[in-house]
């Protein structure tokens, strides 16, 4: 390279950054900020179906000595959510009485361990095995959980807490939580200071989404409902799941058939407040989430959805399979 060719390589070279500072100052010698707006990152809410950690899986939990193992394969999806919600199918307990069904579930207070490794932040207790050990049993569960930072919802020591909605926040967006089962007799509901189960009443259900409506952002309606190993919801199903979409509720979740039902997007012309309207998903039933049912492929799986979240709203939900090994341990599929 020639000294003649390097002073004007130089040159250029300068003039060229010279110009660059120039469009950078706005061309006038002033400073300017250029504002970079990332998009928020939505809100993730997963839901699971039954959990139930009594019989043969809690055999399993205490063969093992590891009361952590049915969601060791699970945790780290789980965790991700902002939010997890599952049914607890049966309490956790040492005490109470056995109600009398063949079918009495009750399972090692131990347990409380491995749903709070899961990152479960939620927990519904509106079930047809709730009450199987008695009314000791269910506040033990109730307070077990709470202990580890897990809220439940569908039942309380009196009416008004087993009918209030758990609430919960993410990033300004506020979430309202029910729960409630139509297969248990009414005098096993909450009535006054007594410890039981949410009202069962379509009428009351109803009310009460309304009333929240203009409290949250999000409402979820939990239902253990149906009919069992039914691939389909019955038409008592779709009533009180559209009727909850109709009052203000954005999603249905439902469980008992254990095996997976429809995932059906429901539109509600007057559920908006731009006028325009929107629609609600219902989730017939997720299956089995944690299940001893190996008489059949069906109940050895289930479906895990995640609410995806933007601006206050549910814009999509994802799927995911649920697996259920031999040994009642669960695992993601796609």
């Amino acid at each position: 390279m020639t000294r003649k060719f390097l002073s004007a390589f130089i040159v250029f070279t300068v003039l060229g950054i010279g110009v660059v500072f120039w469009f950078v100052q706005g061309g006038k010698g002033e400073s300017r900020s250029v504002e970079i707006v990332k998009e928020e990152e939505p809100i993730r809410v997963l839901f699971v179906g039954d959990i139930m950690l009594s019989r043969y899986v809690g055999r399993e939990m205490e063969r093992r000595n590891d009361y952590l193992y049915p969601f060791r394969e699970v945790a780290e999806e789980i965790q991700k959510a902002d939010i997890a919600f599952g049914n607890l199918e049966g309490p956790i307990s040492d005490r109470g009485s056995n109600q009398g069904s063949i079918y009495s579930f009750r399972a090692d207070p131990r347990v409380v361990e491995g749903l709070a490794f899961a990152g479960f932040d939620v927990i519904g207790v509106a079930n047809n095995h709730i009450w199987d050990w008695g009314r000791l049993a269910l506040t033990d569960t109730m307070t077990l959980l709470k202990e580890k930072g897990i809220e439940t919802v569908g039942a309380g020591t009196n009416e008004a807490e087993a009918n209030a909605p758990v609430i919960r926040e993410v990033r300004d967006t506020k979430f309202a939580f029910l729960a409630y089962t139509g297969l248990y007799p009414k005098s096993l509901e909450a009535r006054g200071s007594s410890t039981g189960i949410s009202h069962s009443q379509k009428e009351k259900i109803v009310a009460q989404i309304r009333q929240l409506d203009n409290e949250a952002d999000v409402i979820v309606v939990s239902f253990h409902w149906g009919d069992e190993y039914q691939a389909k919801a019955n038409a008592a199903q779709k009533e009180l799941g559209r009727a909850a979409i109709d009052a203000g509720a954005d999603l249905v979740v439902g469980h008992h058939p254990h095996v997976v039902q429809e995932v059906e997007r429901y539109p509600n012309p007057s559920n908006g407040s731009d006028g325009q309207g929107s629609s609600g998903w219902i989730a017939y039933s997720l299956g089995n989430f944690v299940f001893d049912q190996s008489f059949s492929e069906e109940t050895m799986g289930g479906l895990a959805i995640t609410a995806v979240i933007k601006d206050k709203k549910v814009v999509s939900l994802e799927e995911k399979q649920v697996i259920i090994s031999r040994s009642f341990q669960p695992s993601f599929g796609e």
